[in-house]
């Protein structure tokens, strides 16, 4: 199989039992550090603490993180802002990585994802549950949010003047056709951090919109072909997938299914079909290497409000996990009948 292979597949698969339990504990924690800033007992130290969490279940394994940050986005019920944070702190995380940012960098620019939107915590969330348009005191609060959220990280003691530049020019329109060696710090991490939370809010389902498939917010924001030039498009579509785990697809077979893991390739991940072409529940789940010839091919990224399925996540993160280490045969004894997935 071409699927990747990360460090976290050699270890027993009883250690991923609670990890979606970890993952809502590390929303649920940065909910109330948003919130509540003023009275976090020391907030960066606080923050810092959230960062090593998300490093450390990141590091277990980036396929089940994927999948789970996605599955989380689509249905999060601590508010918007939190799970929006995540999922920028977490594609961040990933990004540094793949582009191989210094210590320094990489800690300022995933910090400043989880509170670049501090000043207006609140009003995210209420937006996001907002049918109409926001009003003109709401406009003047989102234009002014950056410079906001940095004036009060500096009121929480945050010293990290990358951090705070970062935050505070979050929303600028910086040039992505200059090379990112090329640019100052603070200006290469505002572009990742740009790119990174316009893609994450087209995912992100509010009540006057239903959310956009994986696939739709990349080509929205870089078109349908990403060029190479653009440095931060093309890693993060190259790192995550153009159909990332935890999001769903339509096979050229009709059937619906949900990515489990990445492949060698963005366009070629490994899926578990849950639903044949009339919406009915298969017994077993098909597993399919989209790379393999002959299999089904991915036909379309669907949004989540156009999947009606209720998943056990543990039991796709371990299917995900023993698909993707050869000879395994236990494989199939992981997955449970019918609507039980």
């Amino acid at each position: 199989m071409s699927v990747r292979h990360s460090p976290g597949n050699q270890r027993h698969d009883g250690e991923y039992e609670d990890l979606l339990s970890l993952w809502s504990d590390l929303e649920s924690a940065l909910s109330v550090v948003l919130s509540t800033p003023l009275r976090v007992q020391d907030f960066p130290a606080k923050v810092r603490q959230i960062d090593r969490w998300l490093q450390d279940l990141v590091t277990h394994d980036i396929d089940a993180a994927l999948y789970l940050m996605f599955q989380l986005a689509s249905t999060s019920t601590v508010g918007y802002s939190a799970s929006h944070a995540v999922v920028c702190g977490t594609l961040c995380h990933i990004m540094a990585q793949e582009l191989q940012l210094p210590s320094r960098e990489r800690d300022s620019l995933v910090r400043a994802a989880l509170t670049m939107n501090i000043g207006m915590t609140a009003l995210q969330d209420v937006l996001s549950e907002q049918r109409e348009k926001p009003s003109s005191a709401q406009q003047d609060a989102i234009r002014n949010h950056p410079q906001e959220s940095q004036a009060l990280l500096e009121r929480l003691f945050i010293t990290d003047s990358l951090w705070l530049d970062v935050v505070g020019q979050h929303h600028a329109s910086i040039s992505d056709r200059v090379p990112l060696a090329n640019q100052e710090p603070q200006d290469r991490l505002t572009r990742i951090l740009g790119t990174i939370d316009r893609y994450a809010a087209m995912i992100s389902p509010r009540k006057s919109r239903a959310g956009r498939s994986a696939t739709d917010s990349v080509r929205a924001i870089v078109g349908h072909e990403v060029d190479q030039r653009d440095e931060v498009s093309y890693t993060l579509v190259r790192s995550v997938g153009l159909c990332p785990p935890g999001t769903f697809v339509r096979l050229d077979n009709g059937d619906t299914a949900i990515v489990l893991r990445r492949g060698e390739k963005a366009n070629q991940p490994l899926v578990a079909s849950l639903l044949d072409r009339a919406g009915a529940h298969h017994a077993r789940p098909g597993i399919y290497d989209t790379a393999t010839t002959g299999k089904p091919r991915i036909q379309s990224a669907l949004a989540r409000s156009a999947v009606t399925v209720e998943l056990n996540h543990r039991t796709m993160v371990r299917l995900g996990l023993y698909a993707a280490t050869p000879h395994n045969s236990g494989l199939m004894g992981l997955v449970t009948a019918g609507g039980a997935l």
